[in-house]
């Protein structure tokens, strides 16, 4: 299992990490595979039930939750990262960080919480959406929380003996893997699909801005580890290394420049999907709006007396009291 400690001899007898073994080696982690499989069956479940309800669920969320969301969960706890990971600190600073930025984004994609409120039954679903608006979910997905909590996680584990002790402890190791998942997922879930979850002031402009922002959070445990003076796990990778490594310095600070060009780099195509969503938002505003302007710019019918004229019916704009209304009119010129 990945995270287990190896004997000095153990770590001696792997092969130099090349470009081949690392494409082509992987070790299968029980722990992993089950949360794959539980994930990927529930999700598999919804969009069966959906079908057999006659209702089709998008295959590109699918494709999304399977391939970036469980695909990148299975690099990170299975291929060569996680075989490599207790003798070179930078396969294991990649691990973390598609834990807890790439793997939430892939799930989050395939937008799960819709899912499972629309394939449950009523009582379950009405379940599900109390449990997701209640008060400490509700806190502790707030975006400038989670993004606060996935950047604590990060500094918690590398600058304290947490890191060293999962080195040495399978099972802490399986746990810190989660732990990254589930603090990512704090921020990716609420801000791609949970709109309900936010505050109204949340809107689109805004969740941009937000994950601009958390973009930039996100580089800093890759520059802080990078650009640290100490060793992080010093004493573990000294006495691990194998002879064809890089010098333990040199191996952190690509550790951590690994971390800093992922999270830049998965920052843009999250500000992506949500200009996205965005623009759809806009269209469908739009829609709305050109509809109800239809309806009430239609002509009325005749006024007694006057057969040979049709009035108007005023524009909903001059007598709407809302934000829209007010907007519309001190847009428009007066007649």
């Amino acid at each position: 299992m990945s995270g287990m400690a190896l004997s000095g001899t153990a770590a001696a007898s792997l092969p130099e990490l090349t470009t081949g073994r690392l494409l082509t080696v992987w070790e299968p982690d029980a722990a992993a595979l089950l949360l794959i499989a539980v994930l990927g069956g529930l999700y598999g479940w919804g969009v069966l039930r959906l079908r057999r309800r006659g209702e089709r669920w998008p295959a590109l969320r699918t494709a999304a939750f399977a391939l970036l969301g469980l695909g990148t969960l299975a690099v990170a706890t299975m291929s060569a990262l996680a075989v490599y990971d207790t003798e070179l600190f930078w396969p294991a600073a990649v691990q973390n960080v598609l834990l807890d930025l790439i793997a939430p984004l892939g799930l989050a994609l395939g937008d799960p919480l819709r899912l499972a409120v629309s394939a449950l039954p009523e009582r379950g679903a009405g379940r599900l959406r109390g449990a997701m608006a209640g008060r400490l979910v509700r806190l502790i997905t707030f975006p400038l929380v989670s993004s606060a909590l996935v950047l604590a996680s990060e500094l918690c584990i590398y600058f304290t003996p947490y890191f060293e002790t999962a080195l040495r402890h399978g099972a802490l190791h399986e746990l810190m893997y989660l732990q990254l998942l589930l603090a990512g997922s704090l921020f990716v879930l609420p801000v791609l699909t949970r709109e309900e979850a936010l505050p109204a002031w949340c809107n689109h402009p805004v969740r941009a801005a937000l994950v601009f922002l958390d973009g930039l959070i996100d580089a800093v445990p890759g520059i802080v580890v990078m650009t640290h003076g100490t060793l992080i796990a010093g004493a573990w990778y000294l006495h691990h290394a194998p002879a064809w490594a890089p010098d333990v310095h040199r191996d952190q600070q690509l550790g951590g420049g690994a971390m800093v060009t992922i999270a830049e780099l998965v920052s843009l195509p999250f500000l992506l999907a949500i200009l996205v969503q965005w623009s759809r938002a806009d269209r469908a505003q739009r829609a709305v709006l050109d509809r109800r302007l239809d309806v009430e710019l239609a002509p009325a019918a005749p006024v007694a007396g006057r057969p040979e004229e049709a009035e108007l019916v005023r524009p909903w704009w001059e007598t709407d009291g809302g934000a829209v209304g007010q907007r519309m009119r001190q847009q428009r010129p007066q007649g």
